[in-house]
């Protein structure tokens, strides 16, 4: 009985990632190679010899053209025409040109090959945005084609204007033009490289501002805390724990119960909702132990958010803007808080600089250090966090000893 054909369908093709061949039915395969890219190939049989002509890219052969060429190989086959002899002989004005590989093909296949190794489908997005709105003028270009002066016309419009954007922009645009050189559709240098290349051509880029927070003195601390004791809201009790805990707003907005151990007066933040990607294990001082203490219901889902807003849903950032606009601080974060305990640590404790890193849930040291350091620290971190939240409880910085 012949072999079944046509197994394949067209979003089965675009989506496979697993490498390898991928039959379609009558010798006709998806190879997936481990960067990602696919080809067609067709194996057959003549003169007692398996042989395997190549098709063409997936990126540029469809999968109803594939089948088309392998229909029309096939025939030959069984005239007892070798096809890839007949190709090879064929007058050179006579043979079909393969189009090129683009480089929103190479691209498309480095994202599915590297999606599964990136934290959120966040990411994902993040890299389709900016390389088919930001970098549309490279997407149907073929990628062999992809030169310095085609990378800079993507980058000089937003190189000062958006310099954080053009920076990842161009770093994926390298990325992905290393992937078409390992796949063998590029060769030489390339041009979005920037030490040695690009850096003599642009500007230094402004520097990013990334991580600077509008924030209070932490001397301020202490009287805002105060204050946010005697407000009811939900809102006000999460902002009191990532003031407490040092934490970032969005691993409090997002804590479920099920993070929350009240006995070892532990919080456990899983790496899946970590900046780092890391479990960050957040000792539990009096006042934050019993803050949670006193919101924990009997009936506890582990599921449940313990600060969720009015409609059960994950609170907002913007919830606590109301917070601060009563408070006489419309222009601070929630983030701020972080660089408050950050200076107070440094300027007032002997606390040491590893120990208030490792409570901010910041790597510290180079990557071989932190495979020697495989502890996080807790005790230390705990009486460093009790430490602060004896200050913050004060009224004014000077009650504090």
């Amino acid at each position: 009985m012949a072999n079944a054909v046509n197994k394949l369908s067209a979003k089965r093709v675009q989506t496979l990632s697993e490498v390898g061949r991928h039959s379609d039915g009558g010798g006709l395969y998806l190879v997936v190679d481990a960067a990602g890219l696919k080809r067609w190939v067709l194996l057959y049989r003549t003169g007692g010899r398996r042989r395997e002509m190549g098709l063409g890219p997936l990126g540029s052969v469809s999968l109803a053209r594939a089948r088309e060429l392998a229909a029309e190989a096939r025939s030959l086959v069984a005239g007892g025409v070798d096809p890839i002899e007949a190709r090879r002989t064929q007058p050179e004005a006579a043979k079909p040109v393969a189009p090129p590989m683009t480089f929103g093909a190479v691209a498309d296949a480095y994202m599915r090959a590297q999606e599964a190794s990136w934290r959120s489908p966040v990411h994902k997005r993040q890299w389709r945005q900016t390389l088919e709105v930001h970098a549309s003028s490279l997407w149907t270009m073929p990628v062999a084609h992809v030169d310095t002066e085609a990378v800079l016309r993507v980058l000089r419009p937003m190189w000062q204007a958006k310099p954080e954007t053009a920076q990842r922009l161009r770093g994926r645009i390298e990325r992905v033009l290393n992937a078409a050189r390992a796949g063998g559709h590029r060769s030489g240098e390339n041009p979005a490289l920037w030490r040695g290349h690009l850096d003599f051509l642009l500007p230094p880029a402004k520097k990013l501002t990334r991580g600077h927070h509008a924030a209070l003195p932490y001397s301020d601390v202490p009287s805002f805390v105060g204050a946010l004791r005697e407000r009811a809201a939900t809102s006000a009790r999460a902002l009191e724990l990532i003031i407490l805990t040092a934490a970032r707003s969005g691993e409090v907005r997002g804590m479920t119960w099920a993070e929350v151990d009240l006995a070892a007066a532990v919080w456990a933040v899983p790496g899946a909702r970590m900046k780092g990607g890391r479990e960050h294990r957040v000792p539990l001082s009096a006042p934050a132990f019993a803050l949670l203490a006193a919101r924990r219901p009997n009936d506890v889902k582990p599921t449940a958010l313990v600060f969720p807003n009015g409609a059960g849903h994950k609170l907002s950032d913007m919830a606590f803007q109301s917070l601060f606009k009563r408070a006489g601080t419309p222009d601070i974060t929630a983030h701020g808080f972080r660089s408050a305990f950050r200076d107070w640590a440094g300027d007032t404790t002997d606390h040491a600089r590893e120990v208030i890193e490792a409570a901010l849930a910041h790597a510290v040291g180079d990557a071989t250090e932190r495979a020697y350091r495989r502890g996080d620290a807790l005790d230390k971190r705990r009486a460093l966090m009790d430490h602060w939240a004896t200050f913050v409880g004060s009224r004014t910085a000077g009650s504090e000893t």
